[in-house]
């Protein structure tokens, strides 16, 4: 199977001829090239990049930069109608989706933050409205359906009220399912991914330079949590507190700073504060999403494969009848469109105003667009659902 962008080609032929006249044009897309990226952009964590490159990449990260989009060189709504030809909304286009999706189950993966609720100024305000609450808990009577995020598991189940969903906090290292799974294969395993108590004793006071090579992956979000995260949660809240507007959040398994209320002029020095911290958890790495920069594990783990995970919990790993959808607005959610990209299997749909490159096939402008997505979903497979009860 090619690896093309996620959806069978037989579904996109229209979107791939689309996409082939929107290749030739001089055009960049937003961001700059890949080439641009690879150079000075790409992968910025902590073990390099010059400050005046982070700066660079959080204006990138934040599209809200007029500037920014304008600075490219080719006219805003040129640019824009190109970006579309590649990747179309996919209300639009919900028939063909739902066209390409006869024959297999459908599973839901949404992101939180810029696709369920806006993005506002105090993170702990980026409350969903009830009439998404219902779209959502509507989705999850008919497919199974998971919240992946970065935050940490007991604040988004909070967010989101509704028992019947699977969370993944942390991006996605720190996962629980339901009580009462509906929607499972015979082969499906209890989704509850934290290491087991009896580690808890191994690593009781293991300090913020230690090496523990030996330790499994499974095992290591818990060591991080026990000792490390809340040394390092209090070390950036003493270290930004100078930096006006910068939040500070604990996410259990990784620590985030936001910087939605800090000036452009001071991103800087806040990421000067942010790395002189960084420098004494060598085990820790440093990332950045959308206004916000992450503090996480050197583990490879992240919301593609907290993805894979789930669907193998459920059943569907190696299945052929099944489709996967991901909505997500930020650039964590990048691994887990390249894990569908690269699975030839399912489609990802990025939820932005603003053209910027991405795995994923499709879009939404909005956390709106979002909702009337899931509302359609819902009236398609409601009718189908009827028939078969009739039978």
């Amino acid at each position: 199977m090619t690896k093309q962008n996620v959806v069978p080609a037989e579904a996109v032929a229209a979107i791939t001829a689309a996409a082939a006249v929107a290749s030739s044009s001089p055009l960049y897309p937003y961001p700059p090239p890949r080439s641009f990226q690879k150079k000075y952009l790409s992968q910025l964590d902590f073990a390099g990049g010059r400050i005046g490159t982070w700066v660079e990449s959080m204006k990138a990260s934040s599209p809200t930069h007029t500037k920014a989009v304008g600075a490219i060189g080719a006219p805003v709504d040129e640019q824009s109608a190109a970006w579309i030809m590649r990747h179309p909304s996919a209300l639009t286009k919900f028939e063909q989706i739902m066209s390409a999706s006869k024959g297999k189950q459908i599973v839901m993966f949404l992101d939180y933050d810029g696709t369920l609720s806006p993005i506002v100024e105090d993170p702990d305000s980026a409350f969903m409205t009830d009439a998404m609450r219902a779209a959502v808990r509507n989705v999850a009577r008919y497919f199974p359906t998971a919240i992946v995020t970065g935050r940490c598991l007991e604040k988004v189940i909070d967010f989101v009220g509704l028992t019947e969903l699977y969370y993944a906090g942390s991006h996605g290292m720190d996962i629980k399912g339901p009580a009462k799974p509906r929607h499972t294969k015979a082969k499906a395993k209890s989704v509850l991914f934290q290491p087991a108590r009896e580690f808890l004793p191994m690593i009781d006071g293991v300090g913020p330079s230690s090496q523990l090579l030996s330790i499994n992956p499974r095992q290591l979000p818990s060591l991080l949590t026990s000792s490390t995260f809340p040394q390092v949660y209090k070390t950036l809240l003493e270290r930004t507190k100078s930096t006006a507007g910068a939040k500070v959040e604990n996410n259990k398994f990784c620590v985030s700073v936001h910087f939605r209320c800090v000036d452009e002029k001071s991103w800087g020095a806040l990421i000067e504060q942010v790395r002189s911290v960084m420098k004494e958890y060598p085990k820790l790495r440093l990332t950045q999403g959308r206004k916000v920069l992450e503090i996480r594990p050197t583990i490879k783990w992240d919301k593609g494969k907290a993805l894979e995970f789930l669907l193998e919990s459920l059943g569907f790993a190696d299945c052929k009848d099944v489709m996967p959808v991901y909505i997500g607005d930020d650039r964590t959610d990048e691994d887990a469109f390249k894990v569908l990209r690269d699975r030839g299997q399912g489609l990802g749909i990025l939820v932005s105003k603003f053209p910027k490159e991405t795995n994923a096939t499709y879009s939404l402008q909005e956390p709106t667009e979002v909702k009337d997505f899931l509302v359609r979903l819902v009236e398609w497979k409601r009718p189908t659902m009827k028939a078969r009860s009739k039978v």
